[in-house]
């Protein structure tokens, strides 16, 4: 029986492990993230098992306290940040039925999809960034081309050139007007956005 244990161990260790490394990178919102982490729980305890069953002290030591900091991550994604998406979300589509003016999360704004005035997709948009002293936005980055964040450009465009509409941003111009913007270098974005 404890062989087949650490056998079943030694098999779940990797696989949860690899399966809730995915979950929690590819950051599809707060309950797929915390499922990950549960993920993650269940192959620290199976890495533990294999620990004690081979007499591996410091494997065991070594999951033992991760699997203390995965189940703080299951009670921060599952608990906390999934509240406060669903939060957010219920008020989103409550504006939408309302007399008030239609909401959206300053969080959702990432990942976004941008438009050119023709319809045509531009890009993600990847953060919205606001005046502190009057708390509008400045300007939006948007991340267009390339795969999976490898090769994508950046550029900054101007709130005055673009409408935040429920589910898109859609630009006042074409797509050769967003081209022709500058594009940002990583971890330097400017103070305003350049003109086209």
């Amino acid at each position: 029986m404890e062989i087949a244990l650490e056998d079943a161990a030694g098999w779940v260790a990797p696989i949860a492990t690899m399966i809730a490394a995915m979950m929690t990178a590819a950051n599809l919102g707060a309950r797929v993230t915390g499922w990950g982490f549960v993920v993650f729980t269940a192959g620290s305890i199976a890495w533990s098992i294999v620990g004690f069953s081979s007499g591996q002290t410091n494997l065991l030591a070594t999951n033992g306290f991760l699997t203390v900091v995965n189940l703080i991550g299951v009670w921060r994604w599952l608990g906390r940040q999934r509240a406060y998406e669903d939060g957010g979300k219920a008020a989103k589509a409550a504006s939408r039925r309302s007399s008030y003016p239609t909401l959206f999360t300053a969080t959702g704004i990432d990942g976004m999809a941008v438009m050119a005035r023709d319809g045509t997709p531009i890009g993600k948009a990847v953060e919205a960034l606001v005046t502190c002293d009057t708390g509008s936005v400045s300007y939006v980055v948007v991340r267009s081309g390339g795969v999976g964040g490898i090769a994508e450009t950046l550029r900054a465009v101007a709130r005055q050139d673009l409408d935040f509409a429920c589910d898109t941003l859609k630009l006042h111009h074409d797509h050769p007007w967003f081209e022709a913007l500058p594009t940002l270098a990583d971890g330097d974005w400017p103070a305003a956005p350049a003109e086209a």
